[in-house]
């Protein structure tokens, strides 16, 4: 697993005062053994994957610690769990979820959990109604991947005493685990790369102010343009929903005048595809007129069709790792302390859509 050095790791307390006997949980088997709770999840239901010299550490461990796998009897600590997760995603028509939540799914499955998926809605008077009503039925924790400033689904959590935990974007202020990419150091090196080139009109399509992703990336892109005594002009930058509708609107307005930027960093690849398909419809080429960089790298950013240019943050993992933290947040509370944080490596993926500048437009 890709993960920044300087991360957090968790490690057992060494409070040595004596405790009330609890029943063994697989986190502990995994400690036991030194191994990942997902490895151990996938041993004791005889996943060929596993080695079978850790499948018989693992079973070792379990016999030594008294640990009954969740498809057998359940311990008596587990008996009165749900083992219902709540996954709360924004929008469901961005192919950046869809593209988070089948590993999501396959984590939480593997680790014995049902998944209840909350699409949030801010936008209407009940939008938070639905969750409120699932938080009433006993879900065992919630992974939220919609962290915004004005979210009230934090505090509804909270009310609750339900563990909580952030992916792809946080809240700063919230003390609650996070698993996030490195968004500030992937834009940077996105925009050092254009800058290389000799790209000097840099245009930016940027997502709503209220999302730590689109702060931390355009501090990356700022701190670029600041090495080299540059900023971002005021008429080259453009912001709303991560949408494809706002990276055409936004993408045809930065290209209609004559001396129009001649690279635009859009801030997620949705954007990027509207920039390319406004690029397109006004007959502005693409890279020899204009260069386009995304950012997530979906699997649609590598289709012939587009062939993006863009920072890769690795979703699939972020993803796994968040399940597996709010499954130790559910079944080992006393052994965590403050929220964690999980920051995974931002970086760039070269392809077909960035060039140098063009040369009649100067740089």
């Amino acid at each position: 697993m890709s993960e920044n050095a300087d991360d957090a790791q968790e490690q057992p307390t060494g409070d040595m005062r004596p405790r009330r006997k609890q029943t063994a949980t697989s986190w502990a088997v995994a400690r036991e053994a030194g191994v990942s709770q997902s490895t151990v999840s996938r041993a004791l239901r005889g996943d060929p994957r596993v080695r079978e010299e850790t499948r018989k550490k693992i079973g070792e461990s379990a016999r030594r610690l008294g640990y009954a796998a969740p498809h057998s009897e359940p311990p008596p600590s587990t008996s009165r769990r749900s083992r219902t997760v709540g996954v709360v995603v924004a929008d469901l028509t961005n192919p950046f979820f869809p593209h988070q939540l089948q590993p999501l799914y396959d984590e939480f499955q593997l680790l014995d959990y049902r998944v209840v998926l909350f699409v949030e809605r801010s936008d209407t008077p009940s939008g938070y109604e639905g969750l409120k009503r699932l938080l009433d039925r006993s879900i065992d924790g919630v992974l939220l991947t919609t962290g915004t400033l004005g979210s009230q689904i934090p505090a509804l959590v909270r009310e609750k005493g339900i563990p909580l935990v952030q992916l792809t974007r946080y809240i700063d202020d919230l003390d609650a685990d996070r698993v996030v990419s490195d968004n500030r150091g992937g834009a940077l090196a996105a925009a050092r790369y254009v800058l290389g080139l000799g790209h000097r009109r840099i245009g930016m399509i940027s997502g709503p102010s209220n999302t730590s992703t689109q702060r931390d990336r355009l501090l990356g892109m700022t701190e670029a343009l600041e090495e080299l005594g540059l900023t971002l002009e005021p008429r080259f930058m453009k912001q709303g929903p991560f949408t494809h509708h706002g990276g055409y609107q936004f993408a045809t307005e930065l290209l209609t005048p004559v001396d129009h930027p001649t690279v635009i960093f859009c801030a997620n690849d949705v954007l990027a595809f509207g920039a390319l398909d406004a690029a397109k419809a006004l007959g502005v080429r693409v890279p020899d007129e204009v260069s386009i960089v995304g950012f997530d790298d979906i699997p649609m950013a590598a289709w012939e069709s587009f062939q993006l240019t863009t920072v890769n943050q690795p979703a699939a993992e972020m993803a796994r790792t968040a399940a597996r933290m709010l499954a130790e947040r559910i079944e080992s509370p006393e052994d965590i302390g403050p929220g964690r944080t999980r920051i995974f490596l931002a970086n760039l993926v070269k392809r077909d859509t960035v060039a140098g500048p063009p040369a009649e437009q100067g740089a």
